[in-house]
């Protein structure tokens, strides 16, 4: 395909307001060298997966219109050893980061210029070469408690006291799954994986009696019907990263970066630097439940919180913090230190 000028849609992306733009706010591009279309994007192929590529591609697209006519992007779907792999869990076969593991791979060699990610899934370290260039505004963070039909209605200060006694519970998060023991012992936690269709299949099955769900997927597919509770970020803290679209580039990928500028929200950009440091700082191996949720007050500072736990919920320590947006990675890294000194030591060798 002939070379495109991405310059001519310069003029277009700073005559839009941010609001129209669908992002909480995004300077101006640059003006951009010529390149040849398309552009390829990289993705896992679950329904979820492919929304948030679209979705992205979309707020491109509305962002520099010129593209439209010019057939500036093209899918790449790209089989995950995360997504192959269904049987075991994901600690057990290396951790979140393979779900982006291949799809990092192609990005290097050249195969794709862009991948489109859940953030939660991102592993905090990136591999060289590669770096986050934005993030789109955050879906609800909040984790859902997906019950059969035949479930009691939770009363309101007990999210999880819809839950039979002794119930099994299907999920694969150890995250999710220390919580949940943390606060009611009784219960049987089972792992089930899948995309967000099969697992709710699963529990119609009958496989188990409960599961835990991002609340963010069930929405962004138009399932939210199936949240049987939504649970407070307090009651059960959600993952670093959970409902973000993250991003990646090729870090010496210049021009890309400056079109990415105009679509970032600033928005996600501060929570999820708060997040993503505060895992760094705690430096936990992929079966160490961690959860982390930042957001900002009306004041315009930041609120973090952060969790890390047993896996059996018979240790669990939260804490949280707050100060300005601007110093969203110092208060991350201080957050996870604090809860990294008074944690067990066992905690982070398994």
């Amino acid at each position: 395909m002939a070379p495109a000028d991405l310059r001519a849609g310069t003029a277009h992306a700073t005559e839009a307001p941010a609001a129209a733009r669908g992002v909480a706010s995004g300077g101006p591009v640059k003006p951009h060298a010529r390149r040849p279309l398309p552009l390829r994007v990289g993705t896992r192929g679950s329904p979820l997966a492919l929304w948030q590529t679209r979705t992205f591609l979309d707020l491109v697209l509305h962002f520099c219109p010129v593209l439209r006519n010019a057939k500036a992007f093209e899918e790449h779907v790209i089989a995950t050893s995360g997504d192959r792999i269904q049987d075991r869990r994901l600690a057990d076969i290396g951790g979140k980061g393979l779900f982006a593991k291949e799809i990092h791979e192609a990005l290097l060699d050249g195969r794709i210029d862009f991948a489109v990610h859940s953030l939660k899934d991102l592993e905090t370290e990136l591999p060289p070469g590669i770096v986050l260039a934005c993030t789109l505004a955050r879906e609800d963070a909040r984790d859902a408690l997906v019950l059969g039909p035949d479930a009691p209605r939770s009363e309101p200060g007990d999210p999880f006291g819809a839950i039979p006694a002794g119930a099994l519970i299907g999920t694969a998060s150890l995250r999710r799954q220390a919580q949940l023991l943390h606060a009611r012992p009784d219960l049987k936690v089972g792992m089930i994986r899948g995309n967000v269709g099969s697992r709710l299949s699963k529990l119609a099955a009958g496989d188990c009696q409960g599961t835990l769900l991002a609340l963010a997927g069930l929405k962004r597919l138009g399932l939210e019907q199936h949240a049987s509770v939504v649970l407070d970020a307090d009651a059960m803290v959600p993952a670093a990263g959970q409902g973000i679209v993250g991003v990646t580039v090729r870090e010496a990928d210049v021009e890309l970066h400056e079109l990415l500028s105009g679509i970032e929200d600033r928005s996600a950009r501060a929570v999820s630097r708060a997040e993503r440091a505060m895992l760094a700082a705690l430096d936990g191996s992929c079966r160490t439940p961690i959860g982390g949720h930042a957001r900002l007050l009306p004041t315009g500072e930041l609120h973090l919180t952060g969790l890390i736990a047993r896996p059996d919920g018979s240790f669990l320590l939260k804490r949280s913090l707050h100060g300005a947006a601007g110093d969203a990675e110092r208060l991350g890294r201080e957050l996870g230190e604090s809860l990294r000194a008074d944690s067990p030591a066992d905690i982070f060798s398994s």
